[in-house]
């Protein structure tokens, strides 16, 4: 049991130096400098961080991640530089709890402990990013404010259930593991966008002209609409949650005219282009201006169905441009329809 509560001690120190290295360096060696604990036998090895050197530098360093952590895009900034010193601090921080142990066991302790903090780390930055894409730095606050809280709160728990914490800090690897393809499928997103945002003035491209489709993706697109099916608007996107596709796909937002014509997002799937068709029948369109990205929902009013389209600024005509025909598309349905009906 005493090895187990170590261990817990060692990985849960680690998961929340993965989220904030300092603030768990500094409470915890305040903690053991001004004796509001006292540390159990199996855990002496750790009364180092109760060096006034040690809390000093580290309480600095946490005042100065403090505010850098509460301001958009200065805490990706932050975290960015921070991706190799939170896991290799982790480490050493697992690794200082075991104390004098095998070899061979504080090498692998090590190691979980740096994956751990990686995990943890990677799960911070990559929300971080999702919240930079709004406007409001409140986000931001809230979710820095949370991070303490967590790290305060997990150390109280490896001090008085140290096996505890270590089951909460495995799920929440685990869980961080699971939501990781969501998670950096969006994060890389945004990183997208906010690059072409600052590379690129806001409606640069040209909203009359159908640019030149790769060889690969006009022979799928003519082998999927046919010949008849003639090219009217055509541009890069990523793909946002919707009814046929899930969120943060790259590819192209494709629309044909004819009688075989439609919507098609196409992305690649291995070495050949796979083509997505986006019904338009009874569905309008709408253009979401945005900060960091313009969004295009395509959706249907009968059943609420709906799938966003996402576009880098300098795309915006581009964006405009698509809702006004597929919402002239969809108005010309409509008179067919009751034309029809009234014949």
């Amino acid at each position: 049991m005493e090895t187990l509560e170590l261990l817990g001690a060692a990985l849960g120190l680690a998961t929340l130096a993965g989220i904030n290295l300092y603030l768990t360096v500094f409470i915890s060696g305040l903690a053991i400098q001004q004796g509001w604990i006292t540390l159990h036998p199996q855990y002496e090895q750790l009364a180092v961080l109760g060096d006034p050197v040690i809390v000093g530098v580290a309480g600095t360093l946490f005042v100065i991640e403090f505010f850098a952590d509460k301001v958009p895009w200065v805490d990706s900034l932050w975290d960015s530089v921070h991706t190799f010193i939170r896991p290799v601090g982790g480490a050493m921080l697992a690794v200082t709890a075991l104390g004098v142990s095998h070899p061979v066991y504080s090498v692998v302790v090590g190691l979980l402990a740096g994956g751990m903090a990686l995990a943890a780390h990677g799960a911070k930055a990559g929300t971080r990013l999702l919240a930079n894409a709004s406007p409001e730095p409140f986000s931001n606050i809230g979710l820095s404010l949370a991070e303490d809280a967590t790290v305060l709160g997990g150390l109280a728990l490896i001090y008085t259930h140290p096996i505890v914490a270590l089951v909460l800090a495995v799920i929440g690897v685990c869980l961080t593991v699971w939501l990781a393809p969501r998670i950096f499928g969006a994060a890389r997103a945004m990183l997208w966008f906010a690059w072409r945002r600052v590379s690129l003035p806001t409606g640069d491209a040209n909203a009359a002209a159908v640019p030149e489709l790769p060889p690969d993706l006009e022979i799928a697109l003519h082998r999927a609409r046919g010949e008849d099916a003639a090219l009217q608007w055509a541009a890069p996107c990523v793909s946002g949650r919707g009814e046929h596709l899930r969120g943060n796909i790259f590819g192209w937002l494709l629309l044909t005219g004819g009688a075989t014509g439609g919507l098609d997002f196409a992305r690649n799937a291995g070495s050949r282009p796979l083509l997505q068709s986006i019904p338009l029948d009874g569905w309008k369109a709408m253009h979401r201006r945005g900060m960091v990205c313009d969004r295009v929902v395509v959706y249907r009013l009968a059943d609420g169905k709906k799938q966003t389209f996402q576009f880098d600024r300098s795309r915006r005509e581009l964006a405009s441009e698509l809702v006004r025909r597929l919402n002239a598309r969809a108005a010309a349905s409509v008179v067919r329809d009751t034309v029809v009906s009234a014949a």
